[in-house]
């Protein structure tokens, strides 16, 4: 078994944290700036965090364009990465001076979101309105401050074509939703073949996770949380 610890280095060709970590969904974040410009970027450190109320949340690992542009206005846009738009998805990942458009950049068609001010990718079937709730630096377990901050922003409204909903149920696996995959150049998408169904538990009962054990410290620090993975609920 290959072992390293990451603050001395992996030792492979291609650090291996995003592929482990993975796929991951992508986030195409769109903001505005003070002057003005539209910013659109993909995250794939994107992920749900609440369910009531909706938040969602990405971690820029610099202090990129859809971080320094957010303070200005607390107003976001952000699409689940589907199939039709993942070139443009690609193009807006360059680099590129802060007061550029990156929907003209891309060939994007930017629509009116109905609660926020920031518009919205017409391309995209899925469509969330946020008002960012929360900035967090991030910090290692010592203390220190890292150059990646957390974004999470309160989904204020929610928009998805027609064609994917099936008997009131979002088709997830109809949607070709686009994943990072981790190394330079790979990504996921998944479709119909790739579902498989289980049941979830109503009683709880002791179990064993062997596929992958995320260890933080010698003990949880918050005992209910630290008694429900005990439990196995």
């Amino acid at each position: 078994m290959h072992f390293y610890e990451p603050s001395k280095g992996h030792g492979l060709a291609h650090d291996p944290f995003n592929a482990i970590i993975g796929p991951r969904p992508i986030g195409w974040v769109s903001t505005r700036g003070s002057n003005g410009a539209l910013n659109l970027a993909p995250y794939s450190f994107f992920n749900a965090f609440n369910y009531t109320p909706p938040i969602i949340g990405f971690s820029s690992t610099s202090p990129k364009d859809s971080v320094r542009k957010r303070p200005g206005n607390r107003r976001i846009r952000l699409e689940p990465d589907h199939t039709g738009p993942r070139r443009q998805m690609n193009a807006t990942c360059a680099g590129v001076p802060y007061e550029t458009d990156e929907f003209a950049l891309a060939g994007l068609t930017p629509a009116a979101s109905r609660l926020v001010s920031v518009p919205r990718v017409a391309e995209c079937p899925v469509n969330f309105e946020c008002k960012v709730s929360d900035i967090i630096q991030l910090k290692g377990h010592a203390g220190n401050l890292t150059q990646a901050w957390l974004v999470l922003g309160e989904v204020v409204a929610v928009h998805i074509s027609r064609h994917l909903l099936k008997d009131g149920v979002f088709d997830t696996f109809g949607a070709g939703i686009v994943l990072r995959a981790g190394g330079p150049t790979a990504y996921a998408q998944i479709g119909p073949e790739n579902r498989f169904d289980m049941r979830r538990r109503t009683k709880a009962r002791p179990r064993r996770v062997t596929a992958l054990w995320l260890y933080f410290g010698e003990q949880f620090h918050q005992p209910k949380i630290a008694s429900r993975f005990q439990s196995g609920r």
